[in-house]
């Protein structure tokens, strides 16, 4: 939780209810990697869950480049580039030197200092819950940020003696033998583990992990809908039809893990000359996003994209609202009549209100959950990506989006079900230590709360 991603603040907020739902009284507190934006968002109180992060914010203000220079200044720099490189060869060394000497040590010591500010909360948990969407990968970090973040905690709250639950997770990229292995360690420490899916499980059994295991399915199928009108009657007075477009920011140097320039590029080109042939067919476009900071940067070179490509002002065809959260998000999904998405929550909040799917495949778990919904027909790889695919992917799925919207909701009741069985016997409605909790939290939230008065005072 913390970083805009709004797929993993779904299936927080679809675990919240269902608990809430079965133990009423149940206080809730949530480990996040920004724990003010978690209090805000999801009305709990929150800890961060691990030291030294700093959340992404998106500077949509594009970077200063020698574009400007003149063509002389451009020739001496290229030509004596090896000279502009030479401080960085000579940093290096002297920064591997302060990271052993001075910068690990501190690391260590800030470490320890949390950990032990980590065991206060963790002693005050009756259960700790881990769901998030793809939680179980090393892709980000290393070893020592997913892996070592979840291993950690699963070793304080059983040193607690609370019970841990793996609640319906995803897996990979885990390539990193550390990696693999703190992953191993913690589930072997957890009470219950579910997966989101079949691949998951597998992978995470390639490690070494035998232990019993369950596949369920994402926890935001049992999400609890807005109020608010979410597929208001098409009256029929617009004969045009609305798509959304989600892009990410896949391969992005500023942002991704994997960095590739020419792929990112080349995926917000097509993706561009995709939505301007839907624009000349007299399709509307909406485009939105399910992760609210990190693909920001996308959204701004694919509406520049579409703009260059039709060589015209886009704004009568071309929709773009900010986006806040769960609820804003559902509502502008709403307003659209398919969906076409790079992510793996985007096919799920799609399917979730019926909207015919065209999903641009960056990772194994949207194929499967495309082909788990008998959508695979609609899957495109996003390596492979250019705009004429798209344009007949889509093509072929207008001319089903009929069969496809009577077809669609069985299976995500089918889901939901599957869900409601696994929250009715993970948390029966008579239960017991929940005065515990009650008074745990209570004293660590009173003890906070003397803390920053106190710091306050002090300032």
């Amino acid at each position: 939780m913390g970083t805009g991603n709004l797929g993993d603040d779904a299936t927080v907020d679809a675990a919240m209810q269902q608990i809430k739902r079965r133990w009423p009284d149940a206080l809730m507190v949530g480990l996040s990697l920004d724990p003010s934006d978690t209090e805000a968002r999801h009305g709990i109180p929150a800890f961060a869950i691990r030291h030294g992060f700093r959340c992404y914010r998106p500077a949509l203000t594009p970077p200063a480049t020698l574009q400007g220079a003149s063509k002389e200044t451009s020739a001496l720099l290229l030509k004596n580039r090896f000279i502009f490189k030479l401080p960085h060869v000579i940093r290096r060394p002297l920064a591997i030197a302060r990271n052993l000497m001075v910068k690990t040590p501190l690391q260590c010591l800030r470490e320890l200092r949390f950990l032990v500010e980590s065991f206060r909360v963790a002693r005050s948990l009756d259960l700790l819950i881990i769901c998030g969407g793809g939680q179980l990968l090393d892709a980000w970090g290393g070893p020592w940020q997913f892996p070592y973040t979840l291993f950690k905690w699963v070793c304080l709250a059983k040193l607690s003696h609370a019970k841990c639950y793996f609640l319906n997770v995803g897996a990979g990229p885990l390539d990193h033998p550390l990696g693999k292995w703190f992953i191993k360690q913690a589930l072997r420490l957890a009470d219950h583990v579910s997966f989101r899916d079949e691949n998951s499980r597998a992978l995470i059994e390639a490690t070494g992990f035998g232990g019993i295991s369950q596949v369920v399915a994402d926890n935001v199928y049992g999400l609890e809908l807005p109020v608010r009108n979410l597929n208001p009657d098409r009256d029929g007075s617009r004969s045009e039809l609305v798509v959304g477009i989600a892009p990410m920011a896949y391969c992005d140097p500023r942002l991704y893990w994997d960095k590739d320039k020419a792929t990112y590029d080349r995926y917000i080109h097509s993706l561009a000359r995709f939505s301007a042939s839907l624009v000349r067919s007299h399709y509307r476009l909406r485009i939105l996003t399910t992760d609210i900071w990190f693909d920001q940067l996308a959204i701004v070179d694919l509406e520049a994209a579409i703009k260059n490509e039709l060589d015209s002002e886009t704004s009568p065809w071309v929709i773009c609202e900010p986006i806040d959260g769960i609820n804003e998000l559902l509502y502008q999904l709403s307003q659209v009549d398919c969906v076409v998405t790079s992510k793996y929550h985007g096919v799920i909040f799609a399917h979730l209100l019926n909207k015919p799917i065209l999903a641009i495949s960056h990772h194994l778990k949207v194929a499967t959950l495309m082909n788990e919904l008998g959508l695979s027909e609609y899957c495109v790889e996003i390596r492979t990506l250019d705009a004429d695919l798209l344009r007949k992917t889509f093509d072929r799925l207008a001319a089903n989006a009929a069969a496809l919207k009577a077809y669609m909701p069985t299976k995500a009741a089918s889901y939901s079900r599957a869900l409601t069985i696994q929250f009715d016997t993970l948390f029966p409605r008579e239960t017991s230590g929940r005065v515990h909790t009650q008074n745990g939290f209570a004293s660590l939230l009173q003890g906070e709360a003397a803390c920053r008065t106190a710091k306050q005072g002090g300032e």
